[in-house]
C-alpha cells in the first residue's frame, strides 16, 4: 500500500510537468488586462492598459479589462484566462517594458523583449516602448487549439485522496475554431498598398516632361513618431494611432504609403516630408512632420 501511495503521488507530479511544459499562448483564448500596472499611479495612466488590450485584441485574443463584466467561462474558471502584465525598468534616459503574460497560477507563459524608447514626454515614450515589447509577440504565431484549462490541483493532498485523483475523468474539452486573427494589421495595410501602387504607379518625382501639379494640403497636427516594422515604418501619433504605413523601396527617402484609406507615397522634398496620393482624380500632397 506504501508504494502504491508513492506511485500514486510520482504519476500526478510527472502529469503537472507535462501540462506545464506544454503550456503556450495557444491554450488560451482569453487574456485578463488589469486596468492599472504596478508602476502607474493611476488608472490607465499614459492609455497603457487600453494599448495593452488593443494590441492583444490586434494579435487575436478576447481580451477583457479585469474591472470590467467578465463572461462566465473565466468567471467559473480563472485558468481558462491568460493575465497580462507589465513591468518597468528604470532608467535615466530611457523608458524600458517588459509585457508578461501569466497563468492563473503565476507561471510565465510569455515573457517579451525589454521595448525601449527614449522620447522625453511620457506619454509617447511609454507607448512607444509597449509597442516595441509587442514586436516579441508579432514574432510567434497563436491560433487557439480549444483547449480547456482545468482548475489546479489542491497542494495538500490526504492519503485516500491521491487515487480518487487519478480516476476522476477528464473535462469534456469543447473545440472551438481557431481565433485566427482577423483584424486588419499593418501587413495587411502593407499588401493593400503594395497591390494598388503596382498596378496604378505614381510617379509624380519622376515626370521629367510635365510633372503632375499638387494640389497642397496644409500639414497634418502633431508629430509623428516612426516605429520600424519589417519592411518599413509605422508612424503613429500621440493618441497613440497608426496614421501611415510606410513600405521601403529601392530609391532612398521614397516610401509607397498608405493611411488605411488612399494609398500613395511619401518622399523628402527640400528636407520635408509629404505624403501624395489620388482624391476624386486630383493629386494631394499633404505636409508631414515625422520624427525618425
Amino acid at each position: 500500500m506504501f508504494y502504491m501511495k508513492r506511485y500514486v503521488l510520482l504519476f500526478l507530479l510527472i502529469s503537472s510537468f507535462s501540462v506545464y511544459a506544454q503550456n503556450t499562448i495557444n491554450n488560451y483564448k482569453y487574456v485578463v488586462v488589469p486596468e492599472k500596472f504596478n508602476f502607474l499611479k493611476q488608472n490607465d495612466q499614459y492609455g497603457l492598459n487600453s494599448l495593452t488590450k488593443a494590441l492583444l485584441a490586434d494579435k487575436g485574443f478576447t481580451v477583457y479589462l479585469d474591472n470590467s463584466e467578465l463572461p462566465s467561462e473565466i468567471a467559473n474558471n480563472k485558468c481558462q484566462a491568460l493575465n497580462a502584465d507589465v513591468l518597468e525598468k528604470s532608467g535615466m534616459f530611457t523608458t524600458s517594458l517588459t509585457l508578461l503574460l501569466k497563468d492563473c497560477q503565476g507561471n510565465i507563459v510569455f515573457k517579451s523583449k525589454e521595448g525601449k524608447s527614449r522620447e522625453k514626454e511620457y506619454r509617447v515614450s511609454y507607448n512607444l516602448a509597449l509597442r516595441d515589447a509587442f514586436t516579441s509577440l508579432d514574432g510567434v504565431p497563436y491560433a487557439y487549439n480549444g483547449a480547456t484549462n482545468a482548475q489546479p490541483i489542491q497542494s495538500t493532498v490526504t492519503a485516500t485522496t491521491p487515487a480518487a485523483a487519478v480516476n476522476t475523468p477528464n473535462p469534456t474539452t469543447t473545440v472551438s475554431s481557431p481565433a485566427a486573427a482577423a483584424t486588419t494589421s499593418p501587413a495587411t495595410v502593407n499588401t493593400t498598398a503594395k497591390a494598388v501602387i503596382a498596378s496604378s504607379p505614381v510617379t509624380v518625382s519622376t515626370i521629367s516632361e510635365k510633372p503632375v501639379q499638387a494640389e497642397n494640403t496644409n500639414q497634418q497636427a502633431g508629430t509623428l513618431y516612426a516605429q520600424a516594422i519589417a519592411n518599413g515604418y509605422q508612424l503613429i501619433d500621440t493618441t497613440p494611432k497608426i496614421v501611415l504605413t510606410l513600405l521601403k523601396t529601392s530609391v532612398q527617402d521614397y516610401f509607397i504609403a498608405s493611411n488605411g484609406v488612399s494609398n500613395g507615397i511619401a518622399l523628402k522634398k527640400n528636407n520635408e516630408w509629404f505624403f501624395e496620393y489620388y482624391k476624386g482624380g486630383k493629386l494631394i500632397s499633404e505636409k508631414l512632420s515625422v520624427k525618425f
